[in-house]
C-alpha cells in the first residue's frame, strides 16, 4: 500500500474528563497532577464535567447555556471560558475519556489469550457498555436534529481509533485505499449502529454488538489493536 506510513496518522484531539466513579483522571490531568498542579484546578475541572453530564442527561447539550453550566458547577463564567469554548466541548471530553478507559483494557485482553474475533466482540461490547453508562446523554443528543455535536464526537473518536488500528496492522492485509476515507467509513458505521440501537427500543445492546461485529471489515480482526497510553 504506497505512501501508507505518510498517510496513516493518529492524533488524539479530544481531551479526557472525569465523572463520578466510572471515569478516571485522564491523561491530560495525570500529567498535570504529576507536575503538582493546583488541586483547585482539578476540582474545577471535575465540577464542570459532572455538571455537564447532569444537565445533558436532562436535555440535549445544544440547549445548555454557559451561564447555567457554570452555575451548576459552582464557578464563574469567566472560569469556564478560561478552559472551554462551549458546553459541548466539556461533554465530548467526558465521553472520550470514558471510551479511552475501555480501550486501555484491550492490551490486557490481548495478552490473556483471546482470539482476534473474541477481541473484536469484547471491544464493541465495551463501547456498548460506555453508551449504557451515558444512555440519557446519547439518547437526547442523537435524537435532536439541532444537536449534531455528540454524533460528530463519536465519529471523530472512532475515526481516530480506526487510523490507529490501521497503523498497527500488517499493511499487507489492509485495502489499497485512502486510510482517511476508510476510517470515516468505519467510524460512521459504528456511530450509526449506536444511533440505530438508541432510536429503536426493540433493538438491544447485544443486537448492536452482533451487527457491528458481523459488518466489521474482514481485515479488522487480525489481532492488531492500537495502544492507548
Amino acid at each position: 500500500m504506497p505512501d501508507a506510513p505518510n498517510r496513516i496518522t493518529f492524533t488524539r484531539t479530544l481531551l479526557p474528563g472525569i465523572l463520578y466513579k466510572c471515569i478516571r483522571v485522564g491523561r491530560r490531568e495525570d500529567k498535570a497532577l504529576s507536575g503538582r498542579i493546583d488541586p483547585r484546578i482539578t476540582r474545577t475541572t471535575r465540577a464542570f464535567e459532572q455538571a455537564v453530564v447532569e444537565l445533558a442527561s436532562a436535555r440535549p447539550v445544544s440547549r445548555i447555556g454557559v451561564a447555567e453550566l457554570a452555575e451548576r458547577a459552582g464557578v464563574t463564567r469567566a472560569t469556564f471560558y478560561n478552559r472551554y469554548s462551549t458546553p459541548l466541548e466539556v461533554l465530548i471530553h467526558v465521553l472520550d475519556a470514558d471510551l479511552d478507559r475501555g480501550h486501555r483494557l484491550e492490551d490486557e485482553r490481548a495478552r490473556s489469550g483471546h482470539s482476534a474475533a473474541e477481541l473484536l466482540r469484547l471491544t464493541v461490547a465495551e463501547v456498548g457498555d460506555h453508551v449504557e453508562r451515558f444512555r440519557a446523554v446519547y439518547s437526547l443528543s442523537l435524537g435532536d436534529p439541532a444537536d449534531s455535536g455528540v454524533y460528530a464526537g463519536l465519529v471523530r473518536h472512532f475515526s481516530e481509533y480506526a487510523l490507529a488500528f490501521m497503523a498497527h496492522c500488517d499493511r499487507s492485509v489492509l485495502p489499497d485505499a485512502n486510510p482517511q476515507v476508510i476510517a470515516q467509513f468505519v467510524a460512521h458505521g459504528f456511530a450509526g449502529a449506536i444511533k440505530a440501537w438508541l432510536d429503536d427500543p426493540a433493538i438491544t445492546k447485544d443486537d448492536m454488538v452482533d451487527a457491528a461485529v458481523a459488518a466489521a471489515p474482514a481485515w479488522w480482526a487480525p489481532g492488531c489493536l492500537p495502544r492507548i497510553p
